[in-house]
Order: structure tokens, then sequence, then C-alpha cells
């Protein structure tokens, strides 16, 4: 079961409700907060009931991703817990104990989740362990280390006890002076082991996890906003006249970004804006299409950009090279498109406000809230609830969708009653965050012993940064490191690489997508990889391992992904294979996709082989999961994805139809291998995104003799089954 708890004053109560339970915490250094004078521990992570059942406190938001499996193996592991007596609940908004140790802020991304809580969360379950060993060890008349722990029941001799039996005596024992020793990669037994069902699995099956979405308190009222159908636009005034005839509206009000619109059901709502007249002021609005925005991009990659890496003399180099090799890409804005549409429930009583959300970044959500309402952070609480996807989406720095519910709730009609702000998801495809749209030029040459000599890279694009908080530490010189990570840091052996990056202006709203910078750059490095192979006359694999020679886990996954498909071998007639292999959130991921083509030049993606390193592998089956749906993702926004303004800078998609996702036919065979490394774990949601297009497109020229180098590849003259 997954519950949630609202703030810290609620977690403490639920604790006693367990009556005489153990509660322990191990915090970024590992401290275990002191025991209160009931002889229960303040909870920072971990609570064990006189049941025995041993609860975690998961600090990051679970949309499908696994942390709370992946936290609650981490604690099992040290504690020897039964893992059917294990549970999770989410942490609330409270970075002073839940910050993700990567950033200061509690939050989710960046395929951090497990990467930053490694150490902390096992930390967590061996001091919970040795407490509950020092409370039998005191009852048993030994010492702790005579005792020991097997699948939740402490054992001494003919002496067992099971962790509940313990819990209370626990509380009232002193913390450890030493910290607790950890278990060796030798000693795992739930680290790294297959099969382990998650535990999230049997709340969404049976429906009775609970999404933001689900989330309806009595007395709600609900509200969507009509926004500029520009972005950039500003509402100059509006009418509700007609609205009024709606049964069920309850009134409508300008706030920030646009016109909030309140009814008795969110249909009511969607119906009555539908009927509001507005004005706008569209002086600094965008109004160029995406055909003449990506034609300025275009153009300014001819001026001088911020270097972000500049090693040797690349343009002597290409001068002096046997061949060169050039090509433009382009890539359009990218809609996130989850699932559960943007949501939130959000109330204001006594001073202080409360929200019910799946967001990514609570700190940040307190933050932004607490501005609007004149109130301190502390008195905004965050209430986690699962997450319908994300993609990034839920993890703006503005906090768009949680600041425009304060604000429609500040104007509500009725303040004192729970306000549920939905976006549809025609709202969030027309008028949402993007991942930005880019323009590359890449020039590269080949020396007459074939050899690469000589890499330019230039690119444009509006920077996701800029403008942020985030912006003092990830922006150095002009240059945004999200706009250029995987090319900046190109893995391949050359001596002479140039890469720079210009920041253009778009009234269009920018944000991280699953992968980021990768999303773009994997593509034009791994597709100008395979042109340097061809022009050299190598195989692509071989190329490729001959320039990453000092990058010994970028040729192990593309060494194991090559011989899982047996690259080089035959293939069955009409199949036609490409090969990628990309560095991304410290994770490494190789790729060949294996395509076939039918009489009408139709393509298919029939099998992809996926090899991953992303150090030790806390749970495998969800490591797999996560590069079969990194694959598809990428695959759905390489075939056929964009988001394409018309001149006039209006969108023109709308929802699933004209935005299509990747359907059950486009989805290949997936074989994932996983590297056995000793290594800390690194991201697992985001790296399994970047190889694939390229892959993709290395593959249908193959097929067809054709480099495609704009996306998405069906606007590029590829056609799909």
């Amino acid at each position: 079961m997954f519950a949630q708890k609202m703030s810290r004053r609620g977690f403490l109560k639920s604790g006693a409700a367990f009556g005489g339970a153990l509660v322990v915490g191990a915090g970024a250094g590992g401290k275990i907060a002191s025991a209160s004078a009931a002889g229960i521990l303040e909870s920072d992570f971990v609570r064990v009931s006189s049941e025995g059942v041993v609860t975690v406190v998961v600090k990051h938001v679970e949309a499908g991703q696994g942390p709370a499996t992946g936290l609650a193996t981490l604690v099992a592991e040290e504690m020897n817990a039964d893992w059917e007596k294990v549970e999770a609940v989410f942490a609330p908004a409270d970075a002073s104990r839940y910050a993700n140790l990567f950033w200061g802020a509690q939050g989710t991304g960046g395929s951090t989740a497990i990467a930053n809580s490694f150490m902390q969360y096992r930390k967590a379950g061996a001091f919970a362990l040795a407490r509950l060993r020092a409370a039998a060890a005191k009852k048993w008349k030994t010492a702790p280390e005579n005792i020991r722990a097997e699948n939740g029941v402490l054992l001494f001799g003919e002496k067992r006890a099971g962790f509940g039996e313990m819990a209370k005596d626990a509380g009232g024992i002193a913390e450890p002076q030493t910290p607790p020793e950890l278990k060796k990669p030798g000693e795992f037994s739930y680290i790294g082991r297959e099969g382990l069902p998650r535990k999230d699995l049997a709340g969404k099956t049976t429906g009775r996890a609970k999404y933001a979405m689900d989330y309806r308190p009595e007395n709600l009222l609900h509200a969507v906003v009509l926004r500029s159908p520009k972005f950039g636009g500003v509402l100059k005034g509006f009418s509700s006249a007609r609205a009024r005839e709606v049964r069920g509206f309850a009134g409508a009000a300008a706030i920030p970004s646009g016109v909030a619109v309140y009814a008795e059901t969110p249909w009511a709502a969607i119906k009555a804006r539908r009927e509001i007249q507005a004005e706008w002021d569209f002086s600094r609005a965008e109004k160029r299409s995406s055909e003449h925005i990506l034609s300025d991009f275009q153009k300014t990659l001819t001026q001088p950009g911020n270097i972000a890496r500049n090693d040797g003399d690349a343009e002597a180099a290409l001068r002096g090279a046997a061949k060169t090799v050039a090509a433009d890409y382009t890539f359009p804005f990218l809609a996130h498109a989850p699932m559960e549409p943007l949501n939130c429930v959000i109330q204001f009583r006594g001073g202080k406000a409360t929200l019910w959300d799946g967001c990514q970044i609570p700190t940040f959500v307190q933050n932004s809230v607490a501005g609007v309402f004149g109130i301190a952070p502390e008195n905004v609480s965050v209430v986690s609830l699962f997450a319908g996807g994300t993609f990034g989406r839920r993890a703006t720095p503005s906090c768009d969708y949680q600041t425009e519910a304060a604000h429609a709730l500040k104007q509500s009609p009725a303040p004192n009653r729970p306000l549920k702000l939905l976006w549809t998801r025609e709202d969030d495809i027309r008028g949402g965050y993007y991942r930005p749209m880019f323009a590359h030029n890449v020039r590269a040459g080949i020396s007459a012993e074939g050899n690469i000599a000589g890499w330019s890279h230039k690119i444009a694009g509006k920077s996701i940064i800029a403008g942020t908080a985030f912006a003092e530490t990830m922006m150095k010189n002009g240059v945004d490191h999200t706009s250029v990570e995987g090319a900046a840091n190109l893995p391949y052996s050359a001596a002479d690489i140039f890469v720079d990056v210009r920041n253009t202006e778009t009234a269009v709203p920018v944000l991280w997508w699953r992968s980021v910078g990768h999303t773009h750059t994997a593509f034009a490095v791994e597709t100008m990889a395979d042109m340097l192979a061809e022009s050299a006359g190598a195989d692509a694999v071989d190329f490729r391992l001959r320039h990453l020679r000092g990058h010994p886990r970028h040729s192990e996954v593309l060494r194991r992904a090559a011989e899982a498909a047996n690259w080089g071998g035959k293939t069955k007639p009409g199949r036609f294979r490409g090969v990628a292999v990309h560095e991304s959130f410290n994770s490494f991921v190789a790729q060949v996709a294996e395509i076939s083509l039918d009489k009408n030049g139709a393509i298919k993606t029939e099998h992809v082989w996926c090899a991953v390193d992303c150090g030790i592998a806390v749970n495998p089956g969800i490591v797999r999961a996560q590069m079969e749906s990194g694959i598809g993702y990428g695959l759905g926004a390489a075939m056929r994805n964009q988001i394409a303004l018309k001149e006039g800078g209006e969108v023109l998609q709308t929802n699933f139809p004209d935005y299509e996702p990747l359907r059950m036919r486009d989805m290949p065979a997936v074989t994932t291998v996983i590297v056995n490394s000793g290594e800390p774990p690194t991201g697992a949601g985001e790296p399994g995104v970047p190889p694939i297009a390229p892959a993709l497109a290395n593959a249908i020229y193959a097929a067809t003799g054709k480099r495609l180098t704009h996306l998405p590849l069906a606007a590029n003259g590829a056609k799909f089954a």
C-alpha cells in the first residue's frame, strides 16, 4: 500500500499511531534524529511498526520511473527486511530533510533519484537495523554484534524476534557513535535482484493508487484558464456574459496568465471557457511560423557563438583533412504529452497554503506559491501524489501551473473552497512548455589514415536555463550546458574540436524534455559518426571503437549491443541496421536498431538491441523497463512528433490525433543487456532516449541510401508502416 502524509506534524502523528514504533532517519550526513519523550524517534526516512512493517519515506516523485521501489530496496537491503513487509510513503515538502543531495532543493529530475539517494537510504536502513540489534542484545544479554537479521527477524542462538517486537525498545536506544558498516556488493540480497516486485504495482493495477487527478476533496471548485492563442500575448480585457448561460458556471477573473474560469464541474468550466470573449495584446507575441523561426536560427549559425569547447584548431584540421563531411540538422519543438494532464488542488486557510500535486520540485513550488500569497515558504505544504508521467513537464522553474492555481484561488469567487486547476491535453500541447527547437551545423574531417581530423559543431536554439534560478550555476560565459551536453563532451578521439552555441530568442516557452540536450546532440553526433565511418571505408562499430579507446564504458556498451545483435552477421532478407552509442546523465547506452521496408517503402522498426551501463543496477527490472520506455518515447518523437507554429504564431497541433504518440504497431522488440558494474548507480530514466533516433536514421540510410538529418523523420521524407 502506498500512502501520503501532508506535513511534518501529520507525519509525526502517524508515527505515534503505530504504537511503539521505531522511527529513524539518516540525513545527508547519516545522522539520526534524537528520541522523543515517548521513546519514538523522529522520522526522516524509515519507521518500523509494532507489526514489523518497515515504511520507507520516499523523497522523490513517483511518475512511473521507480523511485518508490528503488529507495525501498536500499533500506530493505541494509536492514535485511522482509520485502513483503516493506511499504513506502511519499515525503512531505521539506528540503531541510528531503533535499536532492545533488541540488540542495527537494526535487526529482536529471535521472538523479537513485544516484543521489544510494548511500543516504542505505545508511538510514543500517542505522535502523543497528538500533533493533541493540534492543535485542539488551533483552537477550549479549553484544549487538552477536545479533543477526534475516528477512525481518532478529536471531541469536535459539532466540528470535520480529522487527516489530523490538521496535518500541529500539526507540529508546541511543544512536551508535560509529556509523554502521554497510554491505559490500557481494553481500547484496535485494540490490540487483531480478524479479523483485514493485511497491507501486498493486495500487496501480487495482486503481487504489491516487494521482493528482484523482484527488477531489469535499466542496471542491474547478477551474480552467483561457490563455493567449499566441505565446507572449497579454490579456487586455474579457467578457463572461455568454459564459453565465452555462450550467454550473461560478465566475471568471483575470489572472497573470489569462482568464480563470470557475465552475462546479470540470466539464462546466471547459464549456464556460469556450464562451469567454477575450481581447489580447499581441505586440510582444511570437508571430513567426516554425519555418520562419528555424530559418532565423540557421542564419545565426554563420555568426560567432559562445564557445563551449575549443581544443586545438578545428578549422586548420579541416582544411588539412583528406576528406570532409558536413551536415545541417534541424530539430522541432516537442511537447512532453504525459498521459495525466497537468492538474493540482490548492487550498488556503489560516494563512497557509496546501497543494496536492505530483510535481517534480516541491521546493520551487513552495517558494512560488508563497510569493503569490505573500507568506513564508514554510507555510506552503505540498502533498505528493502519483504523477501520470512527466518527462520534465512537471519541473518548470516558474512552477507555471502551480503558480497559476495560486493566482486562480486568490481571485476565486469562493476563496475558502479548495480549487482544482486543470489543464486539458489541448491546453498543454497548444500552450505549454516545449523541448526547444534547435539548428546545428556539423563539419568533420577524415585523415588519410582514416581517423577523425577536425570537428566543428555549431548549435543555435533558445536556452532553457537563461533567466531561471539555475542560470547562476548552469550557465558559464553564455553557454547553457543543457544546449551543448552530448556535443561539448564529444567522446571520440580528435585533437581538434570546436563547439559553440547561440542563444536565440523566441516567446515560445521551453523546458527540459526527457534527456534534455542529448535529444538533439546525440542525433547530430551519432549520424555524423556514421558518415565519417563511411567516408573512412570502415565498419560503423569498428570505427567508433577505434575512436573510443580512452572511453572504456562507451566501448563496453557498444561491444555488448553489437554482440547481442550479432552485428556484422547475416540479417533476415529485407532487414537493415543502424547503431548509436551515447553517454547521458553519467550512464552509457548503445543501441542497434533493425528495420524493415515494405513493398511501398514504409519503414518499421523491428528490433532494438540495447546495452546499458548505469553503475550498480539497484532494480534490474526497472532499468530494463526504463530502457524500453526511453526507446519507445524517443522513437515516437523521431518518427512523427513536432510542435509547429503557423504564420501568425499559433500552434497547429492540439491532441494525440495530430501529435501522434508511438502506437503499439510501432514498438519494436527490445533486448536489453545490463552491464555488470561496481560503479555507483547513475541515471536510468533518460539515457535510453538519445541513441534511438540516430540508430534509426542510420538504419534508414543503410536501407535507402538517404541521409535524413531533419527531425521528425516523417517530415523529412520517411514513410512509416
